[in-house]
């Protein structure tokens, strides 16, 4: 992956080994905390769905204090990564964005390390890579690429820029309305297992929009190398819900499923990268995903 002439963002908060301010009273509980654990362990379930709901039911007063924010510091390779991955997802959906006349907010990216506030809860390193609407922020603990690497075997830079660009493709999400719209859909659902298929479709879609960027990204500052697509196709499919729900427990059950199937994730993140259009990532709009 070329990266040595994308700027970096400056849209990057480091709060690794720092002492954050820790929730007040009232806050979420444990019990939260470890509900949304076991599912995105189980079941690959994002996280920060529990820990969004949950927030809704906390007081102002109990939201996080202000977090002390600071710029990574410029010799740590891996960080000035990221930050050049997220500075190239700025440029190119401010561009998108500007075709059709809005304008594109970008997201402030986290890296923490252990535990840190964010105001969808206690996120944790354990729940992987995530991005709460409430703060329009990803969060990312940078040892989640080892498990990449390792527990899921899914190496290489792109299979790493690959995750951020899905997490931002939920914050384009919800500047377009989407999120909020299956949100309330997710609420009138009649089941759970309704309820998961349009968390499916949210997460297709997401795999989709990182594909968008890569295609746009490449066209005009030539990003990819040999190779680098195949990574990102493997990423995708090694934390498909069928794949992680058979790690984890020797069998699957696709009404639990709330990404998508590792079939289903390759398929729609090649469909973006092929077309390069936001308008190909209808997911709601088609039977079969």
């Amino acid at each position: 992956m070329r990266l040595d002439d994308e700027q970096e963002s400056t849209n990057v908060e480091d709060r690794r080994g720092m002492r954050v301010p820790g929730r007040r009273a009232g806050g979420i509980g444990i019990v939260t905390v470890l509900l949304a654990l076991a599912a995105s362990y189980f079941f690959g379930i994002d996280p920060s769905t529990f820990l969004g709901v949950a927030s809704r039911l906390q007081s102002p007063e109990a939201q996080p204090e202000a977090v002390p924010s600071r710029r990574p510091p410029p010799d740590d390779e891996m960080a000035r990564f990221v930050s050049k991955v997220l500075g190239s997802t700025e440029r190119t959906w401010e561009g998108v964005f500007h075709e059709s006349g809005k304008q594109y907010v970008p997201p402030k990216l986290v890296l923490f390390t252990g535990t840190t506030p964010t105001a969808c809860g206690t996120g944790q390193s354990a729940m992987g890579p995530f991005y709460c609407p409430l703060d329009q922020k990803v969060y990312i603990d940078l040892a989640f690429y080892q498990d990449l690497k390792s527990r899921f075997g899914a190496p290489g830079d792109f299979a790493q820029a690959y995750v951020i660009a899905h997490e931002v493709g939920h914050h384009v999400q919800y500047l377009l309305g989407v999120s909020e719209r299956v949100r309330g859909a997710q609420e009138r659902a009649r089941s759970e297992a309704e309820a998961n298929a349009l968390s499916v479709r949210l997460e297709l879609q997401a795999d989709c929009l990182a594909g968008v960027w890569a295609a746009r990204a490449n066209d005009s500052r030539r990003i990819l190398e040999g190779g680098d697509v195949e990574e990102a196709l493997n990423a995708a499919s090694a934390i498909g819900d069928d794949r992680l729900q058979q790690q984890s427990t020797g069998t699957t059950v696709p009404e639990g499923f709330t990404h998508g199937s590792s079939e289903q994730r390759v398929r729609w993140f090649r469909r973006g990268i092929d077309a390069g259009k936001l308008d190909r990532c209808d997911t709601f709009g088609t039977r079969e995903l």
